[in-house]
């Protein structure tokens, strides 16, 4: 039997008993070093690393190969990264994860999915490792811009319709990374720890949203696990992933650190170390010492034949013409303009033209898509916000600032209608954290990166605001960056307030169409912004002397809500450019679903989006409440629609540890809103008399 062969039986009849009966029948034609073979990466630093040194290329800039057995006709995994497009080539530059978070759309996340595969096949992947869904514990993690936010139920529904668009188009969806990342600067070495009702109710929903929705691979985690790092870690890749949600795909290694011993990963579940064959070189001695057997390789090369009978065969050859193509460009602009989050207002927005602004701040026409390391997309150009409020309302009506000064022009900018100013992060201050090399710089630039100490803005941009705020009329603050900003100390002195996260290549034009009122925002915080860096959960960083950290149950909104503090501006929040109400909200179970139908009202004069969000509550040792549904809805102005939200009774259960099983509660308390506070004000009792 050959690779084409097993794909034919497959296909005759698609289930999963007859898919691991042909991958393994396709396994007895290997020979053991064809097998050794299928478990690494190769030619990295020969197709990679070259580039990178001698052409200042990128990493990734072809596929990364692993795998392949040419003999049988044995397709490689074609790796490419991600996730805020293909990492490969000129490629459609979208805007980072956590913005298409704010968008709370998944519909939306589903066709970027769509796009984003097409561009990895068109320049030679079938695999995309670019479902980046840790959760975000708090915002002084780097690379929080490359995950969807704080909540597991959002983050299983951005990623699940990211898993399903790629697969669909035959190419191998990769959620990472798995589990429980999300400190950056001690990666390799911080060890986490938390208790097993945490473990499968907060940090691992989210994977296994992906696993059950047909994801055929994961990436293991750099850092360690109670004590064994993610990679090696039998209860993570075996115990849970394998024997309890019931995965049958390949798990990878994060690159070139995942691994550390050999037998004791391939053994734990570990099937290919990437991004090269370096520790898992080892394995032929091993397999002659009898550390590992050929079962344990067998097990690898046959979870690894699985993904690819089952899913590349879907692939159709599509031209490098869809790269960047003119349809993916203008998805890139309604994902930004989506993304937006409209945090106050004290009138001044929408600025219709004709206006004379002024846009300032060592942002205002500079490329900042995000951090410079595996995630970096290089679109063939960049619209920075300078460019497209241009576009909107003429260059000859915009004075342009660069810098964190207002004296090169303040006597121009006094005498303008308003003064947008573009503080916050790029991947100097946050991201990555690696000697990133970019080629987009005039000279190779080293790129910090890392987490971030401070989740106060810059102080010169702090002071940049304080003196537009006294100076100037009109003062609307855009904010870039990949997570939440702790704003109290200047927020009361600005009129407007937007977070645009990072907008990817079409960012500027966005942000001008929505400044203009041309698109009326309707972003909704992926995140909570608290009053105070203290009312986020503790961190770890370099100079601390402990490597080891555990991880509560709460934080984010649950941990605010537990502790009865108010936030700046809650989990969900998002304003708009008209008003909605919400009315004849209802509730009704039956057949192991909850459907909550209400009524939206466009109670003003603009045409606008809202997001509807249901939360639910037990009472007892759980959560006061927590998301788990949402429907992102249009309302023409004036005008009423009906709105539906679908929660299955299966998302409400929560973990009895002892016995490792779901259960639901007799009662739970619906609260529907426009955010995790405007819910608490409309409550349904809904009562569950036996178990579902």
């Amino acid at each position: 039997m050959d690779f084409e062969t097993a794909v034919k039986k497959y296909a005759e009849n698609p289930t999963g008993e007859n898919l691991r009966e042909t991958a393994s029948a396709l396994r007895k034609e290997l020979k053991t070093c064809e097998k050794l073979g299928m478990l690494s990466g190769k030619h990295f630093f020969m197709r990679n690393g070259f580039d990178l040194i001698t052409k200042g290329q990128k990493y990734n800039c072809r596929p990364c190969l692993a795998g392949g057995v040419k003999r049988l006709g044995i397709p490689e995994v074609a790796f490419s990264d991600g996730p805020r497009g293909v990492v490969m080539g000129n490629s459609t530059c979208f805007p980072v994860s956590m913005a298409r978070g704010a968008s709370f759309d998944d519909e939306l996340e589903y066709e970027i999915g769509s796009a984003m595969a097409d561009e990895v096949v068109a320049l030679g992947g079938n695999y995309f490792a670019g479902i980046c869904i840790n959760l975000l514990r708090n915002p002084r993690w780097g690379r929080a811009q490359e995950t969807y936010g704080e909540d597991p139920f959002l983050l299983s529904k951005m990623g699940v319709a990211l898993t399903r668009a790629v697969q669909e188009k035959g190419v191998i969806a990769c959620p990472k990374h798995y589990a429980l990342n999300s400190i950056e600067n001690i990666r390799f070495d911080v060890n986490v720890d938390c208790d097993e009702v945490t473990l499968h109710e907060v940090y691992l929903p989210h994977f296994k949203a992906c696993i059950d929705a047909g994801a055929m691979s994961i990436m293991g985690a750099y850092n360690l696990f109670r004590g064994d790092h993610c990679c090696e870690s039998k209860y993570l890749l075996k115990d849970i992933l394998r024997e309890q949600w019931g995965f049958e795909g390949f798990t990878i290694s994060d690159f070139l650190m995942g691994v550390r011993n050999a037998p004791k990963a391939l053994k734990a579940g570990l099937d290919i170390e990437m991004p090269q064959i370096m520790h898992y070189a080892a394995l032929p001695v091993t397999l002659k010492t009898g550390r590992i057997t050929m079962q344990d390789i067998d097990d690898s090369v046959e979870s690894i034949l699985r993904a690819l009978i089952k899913i590349t065969p879907k692939i159709k050859k599509t031209d490098k013409s869809v790269v960047c193509s003119k349809e993916h460009i203008e998805l890139a602009e309604r994902a930004a303009l989506e993304r937006t989050v409209l945090l106050k207002n004290n009138g001044i927005l929408p600025l219709e033209k004709p206006k004379k602004i002024a846009v300032v701040g060592r942002y205002a026409n500079k490329i900042n898509v995000g951090d410079h390391g595996s995630s970096s997309v290089f679109a063939p150009y960049t619209v920075t916000p300078y460019e497209g409020l241009c576009n909107i309302y003429g260059k000859e009506n915009v004075v342009l600032c660069e810098g964190t000064s207002l004296t090169p022009k303040e006597s121009e900018i006094k005498k303008c209608d308003a003064v947008i100013l573009c503080i916050g992060s790029d991947y100097k201050q946050e991201g990555e954290n690696l000697a990133n090399f970019s080629k987009s710089d005039s000279v190779q630039e080293k790129g910090m990166g890392g987490d971030r100490y401070s989740l106060r803005i810059p102080r010169d941009e702090a002071s940049l605001i304080r003196h537009a705020a006294a100076s100037c009329k009109n003062v609307i603050v855009n904010i870039i960056g990949g997570s939440a900003y702790v704003i109290e100390e200047w927020k009361d002195s600005v009129s407007a307030i937007l977070h645009s996260f990072y907008g990817g290549m079409e960012g500027g034009n966005a942000l001008a169409k929505l400044i203009s009122g041309e698109v009326n925002p309707s972003g909704h915080l992926p995140f909570t912004i608290a009053k105070s860096e203290d009312d986020y959960p503790d961190f770890l960083f370099p100079g601390d002397k402990t490597r080891d950290i555990t991880y509560g149950y709460y934080h984010g909104y649950t941990l605010l809500d537990k502790e009865g503090k108010e936030p700046a501006y809650p989990f969900g929040f998002g304003l708009s450019y008209t008003s909605f109400a919400y009315q004849r909200v209802r509730a009704k179970e039956e057949d192991g679903k909850i459907t909550v139908s209400l009524t939206v009202k466009n109670t003003g004069d603009r045409d606008g989006k809202t997001v509807v969000q249901v939360y639910a509550g037990a009472g007892g040792e759980h959560p006061v409440k927590l998301l788990k549904g949402f429907q992102k809805v249009f309302v023409p102005a004036g005008e009423s629609v009906p709105a539906k939200v679908e929660i299955n009774t299966g998302d409400l259960k929560f973990y009895n540890p002892e016995t490792k099983s779901w259960f639901l509660e007799d009662e739970y308390t619906l609260y529907v809103g426009k955010d995790s506070l405007d819910c608490m004000n409309k409550e349904i009792k809904i009562n569950f008399n036996k178990e579902i």
